[in-house]
């Protein structure tokens, strides 16, 4: 059954918030996934939202339902990647000026700014959340500032990573997941991202990560009223 996120409280009443309007969907029969769509109130179509699922027939049924409900829809596919035993990531060896650090709410604007989704307030309080809510590290510079980091999701995906333009090429986006990677695992937690079917460097990238990629396809759907515009 789907099931909704709702981050923060005084945002969670934005029908137009993309960012606090996600559904997850998991089921083991199609037909009642489809009822739950089209006849319950599980989910508000007069909100802009995406569901987010793996199983057979996702895409059919949401198209399906938007066609019924008369709204928008625009799905995107990524692999999955899953990490087993992140341990055997290969790292360098970070330069003793630099330290392993966690994000924290002075970080949120660079991180806003360097997203590509981000550049909104709404974007930058969906970034906070994480933040100050779920898993992080970063690699700070001799004058502690971020240059190198990645956290975690809603949905407990391994996701945001980034290193700054001129710092790229030493290897610090593979010591931040590693470090960040093995506090989760050794949580019980699987380590897992989603890499879009063109990003073939980051998937490259998860392959010597010693990550698996999963046979179905993780899709984005993307729902919004006709009078709406998606913009993420």
């Amino acid at each position: 059954m789907p099931a909704r996120h709702t981050m923060e409280a005084y945002v969670a009443k934005d029908d137009s918030n993309l960012f606090i309007n996600m559904y997850a969907a998991f089921y083991h029969d199609l037909d009642a996934y489809r009822t739950l769509l089209q006849d319950s109130d599980a989910i508000n179509w007069a909100q802009t939202f995406y569901i987010l699922g793996h199983q057979d027939g996702i895409l059919e049924a949401s198209q399906d339902a938007a066609a019924t409900k008369q709204v928008e829809f625009s799905p995107s596919s990524y692999f999955t990647y899953l990490n087993p035993d992140p341990n055997k990531m290969r790292t360098r060896q970070l330069d003793p000026s630099l330290r392993l650090s966690t994000l924290d709410s002075s970080h949120v604007d660079l991180l806003n700014e360097k997203w590509p989704y981000g550049g909104s307030e709404q974007s930058r309080r969906y970034l906070a959340t994480l933040v100050r809510s779920f898993p992080n590290r970063c690699i700070l510079d001799g004058n502690g500032l971020l240059i190198s980091w990645g956290l975690f999701d809603p949905f407990g995906a391994l996701a945001h990573g980034y290193t700054l333009p001129e710092y790229r090429g030493h290897g610090y986006m593979t010591a931040v997941s590693k470090v960040l990677s093995m506090h989760v695992h050794a949580s019980g937690y699987p380590v897992y991202g989603n890499v879009a079917l063109d990003n073939v460097h980051m998937q490259n990238i998860n392959e010597r990560w010693g990550s698996q990629r999963l046979s179905p396809l993780c899709h984005f759907i993307y729902h919004a009223p006709k009078t709406a515009t998606i913009n993420i």
